[in-house]
């Protein structure tokens, strides 16, 4: 999988319907991801401030190569943080 400014729109019309429901709770799998650009990067930086806005998160989990490269190089492994699997990633706080 890669997420360039070829593959973004596909990307971005995936969130726009997880991110219609009450309190987004997304989990994005990079696991499969091979390539990842400045567009896919700030697709998912916008789909986060979108899921934070209305109440809700979206967390990475299988990050590795390019895209934790990225993370690190940009400063937004803080943003991102690393959640080792599905399970840690979909503990949410009460409230959330």
């Amino acid at each position: 999988m890669e997420i360039d400014r070829n593959t973004w729109p596909s990307l971005a019309q995936t969130f726009t319907q997880l991110l219609s429901a009450e309190r987004p709770r997304i989990v994005v799998d990079a696991a499969e991801l091979r390539f990842c650009d400045s567009s896919g990067l700030w697709e998912l930086i916008s789909a986060q401030r979108q899921a934070e806005a209305a109440g809700g998160s979206l967390r990475l989990i299988g990050v590795h190569g390019v895209l934790a490269r990225l993370l690190t190089i940009t400063r937004l492994v803080d943003r991102f943080p690393p959640y080792p699997g599905l399970e840690e990633a979909s503990r949410w706080p009460e409230g959330r």
